[in-house]
């Protein structure tokens, strides 16, 4: 074998260009040819395999034309029911909008009258289904009310028609408790408490703690109180069934009990009425700006003088409440009181509230008063430098400081009702036990 190169090849490549003998040359395109052609039935082979005997059927294209039915855009035959939670800043018409009810007719109907009173009760989280055609029409619009009722709008012929029905409310007891770190209502809202319920807690131990001085950072709280639901809906918040206020290191037990004879109140465990004859405080909620001493710098005088009587700072127009049942002595102006009412209640007692804006419809001398009855509303009238209200308790014609003073309490409970209430207790003590042992911030 010899081999051939040229200085052109010897630039160009890599490897040496082998040279066959003669006569090789035409064996080897013999053999190239020869395993050439399965090669060649396999590439047409696999060219072919897609095909089938269906090719080979004679093919028609047949056209026909079908009538399609003109669409009516105006049409209201497609129905829709919607279901939206009311926010909070929501309006009837922004809440109409997330409905998609586009009737005017229907917005006309649901901006007045009894429809709109009740929607605007409506507190957020509710939610309001409506039943609306393709186009926006309203056809039917349900929502529970405050009172638990089913408002029922609904469209009859051209026109829409309002109607209420009773559904089943079922109370589900629920248990909250908390800490307070910084105030009261900050320790409610920390354990999710609602505002409504809170209330019911001041007003149940307000006999016995005064919530304006006495609460202490790491005083705690056990609340077991009513959600009342309709069907698949809650509605609001029932009473507080039991409570537990741990006070400066003091517990106070309250259970909610109702005798066989009126209406029911609380107890403490043992069946002893908490419900006072007074109320510590003629205002729900209020600072109070001046104590109860017999040595006073008169800020309008510029003066001492003794102030028999407690001081709280409210915004003009608060209500105020008798603070005890009673018959009215006194209404009108009064020295350095101004708008003033004196109360004559059972026995030795009497009441004087002072520095009013105005007075109360109904209240004139000589009307009969309940505990807690709205006598008037706070202002500055007479000697005053701010908004207040000026409340004295007198014993005997003697003023008296009505934070400190020991107040009647009412009728406990007698044997007839004690039994019930004994089984009412121990099931609300057990429950109030176990949510402080478990130390958990909400137990349903």
């Amino acid at each position: 074998m010899s081999y051939k190169y040229s200085m052109q090849d010897k630039k160009n490549s890599i490897l040496p260009e082998k040279t066959a003998p003669a006569g090789t040359s035409a064996k080897m395109r013999w053999l190239v040819a020869g395993s050439t052609i399965p090669m060649l039935g396999i590439v047409a082979a696999i060219a072919t395999a897609p095909q089938s005997t269906l090719d080979t059927t004679p093919q028609q294209t047949i056209v026909e034309e079908v009538a399609v039915a003109p669409v009516n855009t105006s049409s209201d035959n497609g129905v829709f029911w919607r279901s939206e939670r009311l926010q909070r800043g929501d309006s009837i018409a922004r809440l109409l909008t997330r409905l998609q009810i586009r009737d005017a007719m229907a917005e006309q109907f649901l901006l007045q009258g009894d429809a709109a009173r009740s929607l605007l009760q409506l507190k957020a989280g509710q939610s309001i289904a409506a039943l609306t055609s393709d186009s926006g029409k309203l056809i039917n619009l349900r929502f529970n009310d405050s009172n638990g009722d089913e408002v029922i709008v609904e469209r009859k012929g051209e026109q829409l028609q309002l109607t209420r029905q009773a559904v089943a409310i079922h109370a589900r007891p629920v248990m909250k408790s908390g800490v307070i770190q910084s105030s009261l209502f900050a320790a409610t809202d920390k354990a999710d408490l609602p505002d409504s319920v809170a209330v019911q807690l001041i007003e149940i131990f307000g006999s016995q703690i005064d919530f304006h001085r006495d609460l202490q950072r790491g005083d705690k709280f056990t609340v077991v109180y009513e959600q009342l639901n309709a069907p698949g809906e809650p509605l609001r918040t029932g009473k507080i069934l039991a409570a537990e206020f741990i006070n400066e290191g003091k517990t106070y037990r309250a259970v909610y009990f109702a005798a066989q004879q009126g209406k029911g109140g609380y107890y403490t465990a043992d069946g002893k009425s908490l419900k006072q004859a007074f109320l510590r405080s003629p205002l729900e909620f209020s600072r109070i700006s001046s104590g109860f001493t017999v040595a006073r710098f008169h800020p309008v005088l510029q003066q001492w003088r003794a102030h028999k009587g407690v001081d709280y700072a409210a915004p003009i127009g608060t209500k105020i409440r008798a603070t005890a049942d009673g018959i009215v002595e006194f209404v009108g102006k009064q020295n350095g009181y101004g708008n003033v009412v004196t109360i004559r209640h059972q026995g030795k007692y009497s009441t004087l509230y002072g520095h009013m804006s105005g007075f109360a419809s109904g209240v004139r001398k000589g009307s009969r008063i309940a505990q807690g009855d709205v006598i008037g509303y706070v202002g500055m009238t007479g000697w005053a430098t701010g908004p207040h209200l000026h409340y004295e308790f007198k014993v005997d014609n003697v003023q008296q400081d009505p934070l400190k003073v020991a107040l009647p309490n009412n009728v406990p409970l007698d044997s007839r009702n004690m039994a019930a209430f004994r089984s009412v207790s121990n099931d609300m003590m057990h429950r109030l036990n176990l949510l402080r042992n478990t130390n958990l911030a909400r137990f349903d």
